[in-house]
C-alpha cells in the first residue's frame, strides 16, 4: 500500500489561509481607520433638549441658571448625551428630572430649532410639551443647586424679560404651533425658515 504524505500541502494551505485572513484583517482595520478619520473631519453639531411646562393659568415654567453671564433664564433641559446613545426625548426627560426633580413623561415635540453659534458649534434644540403641572407637582419641584438658583412661572407675554431673544421666539412659535395643532415647527434661531417670526 502506498501512503501519500500531504503534510506539506496542508502546511502550505494553512499558511495561505492565515496570510489571507491577516490581509483581510489589515484591510478592515485600514477601512475602519479611514472611516474614523472621515467622521472626525465632519462638521460638529450639538444637540439640546428641553421641556415646556405650564400651570393651569398658562404660565410657563422657567429656571434661572447660575452659570450664565447674561442673566437670562432658560427651560428645564440640557445637552443630549448622544455619545451614550441617548435620544433627544430621553435627554429632555433626564434633564428635567435632574434639574427640577420631576420625572414627567413628555408629550409631543413642539419645535426643532437650529441655533447658530460663534464660540461653539451650532445647536439643534428640541422642545417638548411637558404639559400642565398641577399644584402637587409644583410643590414637589426641587432645584438642582449645582446649576440652578430659582424657578418661576411667567405669563407668555412677559417671557421676553427672562429669556434670550432666540429662546423667546422659540417658545412663542411652539405655543402657536400647539394651539393650531400643527407641530413640530421647524425654526432657525427661533424664526421660520426664511426669517419670519411666529407671533
Amino acid at each position: 500500500m502506498t501512503t501519500t504524505d500531504t503534510s506539506g500541502t496542508e502546511t502550505a494551505e494553512t499558511a495561505r489561509t492565515t496570510a489571507s485572513a491577516s490581509a483581510a484583517a489589515t484591510e478592515a482595520a485600514g477601512a475602519a481607520a479611514d472611516y474614523a478619520a472621515y467622521i472626525a473631519g465632519l462638521p460638529k453639531i450639538l444637540a439640546g433638549a428641553a421641556a415646556l411646562f405650564q400651570d393651569a393659568r398658562g404660565h410657563v415654567l422657567v429656571v434661572e441658571p447660575n452659570y450664565r453671564d447674561d442673566d437670562r433664564w432658560i427651560f428645564p433641559g440640557g445637552t443630549v448625551e448622544s455619545d451614550l446613545g441617548e435620544t433627544p426625548r430621553q435627554g429632555a426627560r433626564r434633564e428635567t428630572a435632574e434639574e427640577i426633580g420631576l420625572d414627567v413623561e413628555l408629550g409631543p415635540l413642539l419645535a426643532v430649532d437650529w441655533v447658530p453659534g460663534t464660540r461653539r458649534p451650532p445647536i439643534v434644540s428640541y422642545l417638548y410639551d411637558g404639559g400642565v403641572l398641577d399644584e402637587q407637582q409644583l410643590a414637589a419641584i426641587r432645584l438642582q443647586e449645582e446649576e440652578l438658583t430659582a424657578w418661576r412661572l411667567v405669563h407668555p407675554d412677559e417671557l421676553g424679560r427672562y429669556l434670550s431673544p432666540g429662546m423667546d421666539r422659540r417658545v412663542r412659535a411652539a405655543l402657536t404651533a400647539r394651539a393650531a395643532g400643527r407641530f413640530p415647527v421647524e425654526l432657525e434661531d427661533g424664526r421660520l425658515p426664511g426669517g419670519a417670526v411666529v407671533n
